[in-house]
């Protein structure tokens, strides 16, 4: 049942990326859990328009530079410190803007026991580190990490079925590239729903110069990529149908600005985090497996963790599939997604790149903005 709307959304990266509807589909209780999930559709309702620059662009231009310099003179021991020294350089207006937005979330998920500003600080020398992966992948031949990949043999269970399985990837800064190379060098074949913008840039400069090379990297990585157009989601659809068919992987990143619909649902001591809902849909409607999968890094620039859950599997998934619409299902991948972000959150929170929030968004005031699409 829809229920209402309430808000216009906006993607906080970039106000000339498009005004959304946003509007309640459904609250759906699931009572084995006591819990609900709330569904959300997003329409867009003005598709704005591509920039050519921001004030974005040149800073993350120089630093790309900086971070290529580094890679290919200076020894690997000599790059966490360099990331930390460069992250503290704009740490008063980081402070000011941003932190205290943060240390709600993380206050409501974490407790208000929660060192906010260790957290804080350590995130953006993560982000920082996150550049310096790329710079490395791309000039740095002697690095070689030691990544260790967990749950393996549960995805390979799951495809022994035939059924093909959706891997539901979680924003840590070291998934985007690290999280692709594991399940590579473990001789699986991947294939990543992905945005045309997916990268630092929305502008047209940055998705062809600052994007690309992240691209290229990941790709290094992945079988084929699938770009979701909003216009054309019915054939990005087939498309994922039939690699599923086919007992292909799907890897699907946590963001929800791709797809039309997500969910909301409590995180934590009193937070609220929102899920794509593509993943779930696509396990409810089929047999594919469905697994959930962080990354961290462990040591930086030496030891990477990346870590493939048990497969996602409700009580009633044998006898619950009911069609593309079964929402009652959904609502039951999602809390378990849930779980494994909320435990992959309290071992490494510095690592997340996109917090959840303190309050419902049907409770935020003005536009909305949620999430981010800086892993996909």
């Amino acid at each position: 049942m829809r229920l209402s709307w309430f808000a216009k959304s906006r993607t906080h990266k970039s106000p000339s990326a498009g005004t959304f509807r946003t509007e309640i589909i459904a609250d759906v209780t699931v009572p084995e859990r006591t819990e609900d999930v709330r569904f959300f559709s997003r329409k867009r309702v003005h598709p704005g328009r591509l920039r050519r620059f921001s004030n974005r662009d040149p800073r993350e231009s120089l630093l790309a530079a900086f971070y290529l310099m580094v890679a290919a003179v200076l020894p690997v021991r000599s790059w966490p410190p360099i990331c930390r020294q460069v992250s503290r350089i704009r740490l008063k207006r980081h402070m000011r803007k941003e932190f205290p937005t943060y240390a709600d979330a993380v206050h409501a998920v974490l407790g208000a026991g929660a060192d906010t500003r260790k957290i804080f600080e350590e995130q953006l020398a993560a982000r920082h580190r996150r550049r310096m992966q790329l710079a490395a992948h791309l000039v740095a031949s002697r690095w070689s990490p030691a990544i260790r990949l967990e749950g393996l043999d549960g995805l390979k269970s799951a495809l022994a079925r035939g059924q093909g399985a959706i891997v539901w990837c979680d924003q840590f800064t070291a998934q985007t590239m690290i999280g692709k190379r594991a399940l590579h060098e473990a001789g699986v074949e991947t294939h990543q729903v992905s945005v045309n913008s997916h990268g630092v840039s929305e502008t047209a400069f940055g998705m062809r110069f600052l994007n690309r090379p992240i691209v290229a990297v990941e790709n290094r990585y992945l079988k084929s990529r699938i770009v979701f157009d909003r216009d054309d989601a019915y054939q990005v659809t087939i498309r994922i149908q039939k690699i599923l068919k086919q007992n292909g992987v799907v890897l699907m990143t946590n963001t929800i600005h791709a797809g039309s619909t997500f969910a909301e649902v409590a995180i934590g001591e009193n937070g609220w985090t929102h899920l794509a809902s593509a993943p779930a849909n696509f396990a409810a409607r089929g047999k594919a497996g469905l697994f959930a999968m962080s990354t961290f890094e462990t040591v930086p620039f030496a030891e990477y963790r990346a870590v493939v859950s048990p497969e996602l599997l409700p009580a009633e998934a044998d006898t619950a599939r009911e069609g593309a619409k079964n929402m009652a299902l959904q609502a039951r991948y999602i809390l378990l997604k849930r779980d494994r972000l909320l435990e992959a959150l309290k071992l490494f929170p510095e690592q997340m790149l996109v917090w959840s929030r303190s309050q419902r968004l049907t409770h935020a005031s003005g536009d909305v903005a949620v999430g981010d699409d800086v892993g996909s």
